[in-house]
């Protein structure tokens, strides 16, 4: 077993994510989850921070958390370190305190610690809330790439007022099914942004977009960040010239009724390019601006999760994840 870190507030969408490169992932407190197993890709997962080999589980005091470690089988060897992790400010434990008491066992234990570069790593999370209370200890298996800001709208060479964050455009790539050998078409690419994140996880990428500019300024963006296996083209997302069948996974960003130009096509516009990513696909996300629920089944496919995700005041994102 594993215990997840997450990254953000929306933790039902971070298991969601989770769930695309581990097994059997539930929620375990504020901030936390559990999977059964995890693969190479949880480094690659934009809402979980690390993965950690589970020890094992107590209450969220530093006295339980001393007889879990006291009481369990150590298979190491090397160096360690310990980390406590109040999560969320959730708790008020002294993560001083855990760090002290548990690194006090290990010594006692045989370990020699080494606080800069350990050969292991104990996670000491305290977490409290409504889904659950614990204390999970954990040898720091994965720790996943957190290099967004590097790739922020405004830095990119190409750039458009309302472009979506790096991180969103990661978590829904992953949710989609973009991993190395995997295709995804954006019908609706933009400025490029969610195939920028499919690429950088391994996934072949391909493009569309009705406005030339956008396709210009895509390609772009790609070919500052990737040096292959993207291919961008200017078309109509309502009639995808794409073989049927041909694409793993089909994600797209709407555009959003009230910005833009083509608001009063907007819903045969959307209704047509959910057929097409049926025909194409057999999984699909969609996001905008309002939930396309029934549009989706009208076009043949199965809600498998749905999630909304308060931009601000004025701007709540519907997230759909469609399966066939």
């Amino acid at each position: 077993m594993y215990v997840l870190e997450l990254a953000g507030q929306d933790d039902e969408f971070a298991a969601y994510e989770a769930g695309s490169a581990a097994s059997d992932v539930g929620l375990l407190a504020p901030g936390l989850a559990t999977a059964r197993a995890v693969s190479d890709r949880v480094g690659n997962l934009a809402f979980t921070h690390r993965a950690s080999e589970l020890l094992g589980r107590a209450d969220p005091t530093v006295e339980d958390a001393r007889t879990l470690l006291s009481a369990a089988t150590i298979d190491r060897e090397g160096t360690v370190a310990v980390r406590a992790v109040d999560v969320r400010a959730t708790t008020g434990i002294d993560t001083q305190a855990v760090e002290r008491e548990l690194g006090t066992v290990l010594v006692d234990r045989g370990f020699e610690v080494d606080l800069d570069r350990p050969d292991n790593e104990l996670r000491a999370l305290f977490a409290a809330g409504d889904v659950g209370r614990t204390c999970a200890l954990g040898w720091l298996a994965v720790e996943s790439k957190r290099d967004y800001g590097t790739r922020q709208p405004g830095d990119r060479p190409f750039f458009q007022p309302g472009s979506m964050d790096p991180m969103l455009a990661c978590a829904l790539a992953n949710v989609a099914g973009a991993r190395p050998r995997a295709t995804v078409l954006d019908p609706m690419c933009g400025t490029g942004g969610i195939l920028l994140e499919a690429g950088l996880v391994g996934a072949r990428v391909v493009g569309l977009d009705r406005q030339e500019k956008m396709v210009r300024g895509s390609r772009t963006n790609l070919d500052a960040f990737l040096s292959d296996g993207w291919h961008v083209v200017q078309g109509d997302a309502s009639a995808i010239p794409i073989a049927t069948g041909a694409v793993d996974a089909v994600v797209f960003d709407t555009p959003y009724g009230r910005q833009s130009k083509i608001a009063g096509e907007l819903d045969d516009l959307v209704c047509a390019t959910l057929r097409e990513a049926r025909r194409v696909a057999p999984s699909c996300v969609i996001v905008g601006d309002r939930p396309w629920t029934e549009q989706a089944r009208e076009a043949g496919w199965t809600i498998d999760a749905t999630f909304e995700r308060r931009v601000h005041r004025s701007l709540t994102r519907y997230i759909l994840v469609l399966r066939e």
